[in-house]
């Protein structure tokens, strides 16, 4: 055994009650009601005694509870020294009794006080208080060597299995506090992380719908500054709310989605790419539900990749292909390219950066950039 072990309080959940349940409790104060009555009886009951000897055996008896109740208190609080001096004060009681004869009670004491301090004080401490108390056992004890001997070995292994006992339940109440204190942390991790995931939600959908209805606004400035047709002015402006009014539909079902009300991902992009002039899309591969952070970032990917069309080659042809594989999903959006638009230049470029960031995020990946006939943008997600 090392010196830090001979030194070593047992931890305060130890010496504590905590955890102890309710029928032990109950088997623990019968135990001490049972060792009081021994005391009281064989203190009131061992010959004649005078009115002094019965005044100062209760006195005594008294005395040792309140010392008892102490020691239990400074071993809680690791107070070594108030601790030691209580268990010699009971030990000088026991031997006190002994002179005045009060011997049965004495041994009963020295016994007790033997099995606390293994069970409570440090081991470099609890040794020698346990051998001086069953030391003075030994000398009053009327039983051949052999079965005192044997006494005092089974009082000091029961009181080191109690502390044995203890150290467990002490570990137990450690390990069930640090299980509870990282439920919490977990859950309050989970809260921080649903919180950022509705405010990505929530940004990406309104970062597409503006997005998209600054396209429509930005053509609709341009020809009021060109003098253009007052229809085609009013076609922008109309078009632009109506791109308002599809964000907040989106807005309502990216809350959906985050419900988990969500509608399967493939019937999303057949409705999206139904609303764009000369958009196509197939689906390959065994149709599967997807878990909600990858069916969002298709469903984003394909929204932030045809507006890219409608912005920088309006007219162009796009072809958007889902597959599901056995560990991923891929979206493939290819347009056929054509001439610049007027609206090419607005925007600064970070739809597709988020999206990018939002794949690596899922441990997936997106890839943008220019093909032999026009613009191809891939997604990978794992699922």
């Amino acid at each position: 055994m090392t010196e830090n072990a001979l030194k070593r309080w047992p931890s305060r959940e130890a010496l504590s009650r905590a955890g102890v349940v309710q029928s032990r409790r109950a088997l623990a104060w019968a135990a001490r009601l049972f060792a009081l009555g021994l005391l009281l009886w064989t203190t009131f009951t061992s010959g004649h005694l005078g009115a002094w000897k019965i005044a100062a055996g209760a006195l005594g008896v008294l005395v040792c509870g309140l010392a008892a109740w102490a020691f239990w208190r400074t071993t809680l609080e690791h107070r070594l020294l108030p601790s030691l001096a209580l268990l010699a004060l009971l030990l000088v009681i026991a031997t006190v009794g002994v002179s005045t004869g009060f011997r049965v009670p004495a041994i009963v004491l020295w016994c007790g006080c033997a099995i606390s301090a293994i069970e409570r004080l440090p081991l470099v401490a609890a040794l020698p208080a346990t051998s001086v108390a069953l030391s003075a056992f030994a000398a009053v004890n009327n039983d051949v060597w052999l079965t005192t001997a044997a006494t005092a070995g089974g009082l000091a292994l029961a009181g080191y299995v109690l502390r044995l006992d203890a150290e467990a339940r002490g570990s137990a109440q450690r390990l069930l506090a640090q299980e509870r204190a990282a439920r919490v942390a977990e859950a309050e991790s989970a809260a921080l992380a649903e919180r950022a995931r509705i405010a990505r939600e929530i940004h990406d959908v309104l970062a597409h719908s503006l997005s998209a209805q600054m396209v429509h606004l930005e053509a609709a400035r341009l020809l009021i500054e060109r003098g253009g047709d007052r229809e085609q002015i009013l076609e922008r402006v109309v078009a632009a709310r109506g791109m308002a009014r599809e964000g907040l539909a989106e807005t309502r079902q990216a809350l959906s989605a985050l419900r988990g009300e969500m509608s399967p991902v493939e019937d999303f992009l057949s409705e999206l790419v139904a609303t764009a002039d000369g958009a196509d899309i197939t689906v390959a591969g065994e149709r599967q539900p997807l878990p909600a952070e990858a069916s969002q970032a298709v469903r984003r990917v394909a929204q932030e990749a045809l507006t890219n069309v409608r912005k920088h080659a309006p007219g162009a042809k796009v072809h958007m292909r889902l597959e599901y594989g056995e560990h991923e999903v891929t979206l493939g959006v290819r347009d056929s390219g054509g001439p610049p638009g007027e609206l090419s230049g607005a925007g600064a470029g970070y739809g597709l950066l988020g999206m990018r960031e939002r794949a690596e995020l899922l441990g997936g990946s997106l890839e943008a950039g220019p093909d032999e006939e026009g613009f191809v943008v891939t997604l990978r997600v794992p699922v």
